[in-house]
């Protein structure tokens, strides 16, 4: 099976998957995550086969869709990759760059004795896999990613904003898959942190201007949460 082909299929199965989702987390995000990826894989020449069928895959094996087990979402990219007769070795490479893609995996954890120590996301990171991780933060901040936290927020029964719930700025890894805040604390948790975590010039210049969107609305957002105009 040529490139364009697995590409094809894996389109037609990833978005027969996630058509009818309602957390943020649908087609069309993949959609614009893979538009974003290639052109800043164009702009660093890395390979965009290998670009477009990460953002193709990048949240199917998401631990959130799968009860925060990431084993299971890693068995269901596997077995979609093996429907369409892909190499064993390029399989294993796939899942192991889309389980590095989470901004979780960029937070710190807990070892044993329950004390906090640092990112598991630390080994060296290719082209392809800062393309993919620049597109997909990019779609989690601007007006779209605003549209998202509330659409992932509202899926869950979260309260927009509760002023007596305060953001965790130093949220871990353990905290971060069980939190139940409100949406707004996800802006502080998370969104506001995205500016400065991308990996590309044109990743950094893109995340600027949805950074300071961010920042207009939520200078409005308390206006208004005050009375004001």
């Amino acid at each position: 099976m040529d490139k364009e082909e697995i590409i094809r299929k894996t389109e037609n199965l990833v978005r027969e998957i996630l058509s009818k989702d309602s957390t943020g987390h649908d087609w069309w995000h993949i959609h614009r995550v893979r538009n974003l990826a290639l052109k800043i894989a164009r702009e660093e020449r890395a390979d965009v086969f290998m670009v477009e069928l990460l953002a193709l895959l990048h949240d199917l094996g998401d631990y959130k869709f799968f009860q925060g087990d990431q084993k299971a979402g890693e068995k269901r990219i596997r077995e979609l990759l093996s429907s369409l007769e892909i190499s064993p070795v390029l399989i294993n490479q796939i899942i192991e760059m889309t389980s590095r893609i989470s901004f979780m995996h960029t937070l710190p954890q807990k070892d044993k004795r329950g004390e906090v120590e640092g990112s598991s996301n630390h080994r060296e990171i290719s082209k392809e896999l800062k393309a993919v991780i620049d597109a997909d933060r990019l779609d989690a901040i601007g007006a779209i990613g605003i549209a998202r936290a509330f659409t992932y927020g509202g899926y869950y029964h979260r309260p927009i904003y509760d002023p007596a719930l305060k953001p965790n700025k130093k949220i871990t890894q353990e905290e971060y898959k069980t939190s139940t805040a409100p949406s707004l604390n996800h802006f502080y948790e998370k969104l506001l942190k995205i500016k400065d975590m991308m990996y590309t010039p044109l990743g950094k210049k893109m995340a600027k201007r949805r950074h300071r969107f961010l920042n207009l609305f939520l200078k409005q957002f308390f206006r208004e949460w005050r009375g004001k105009m």
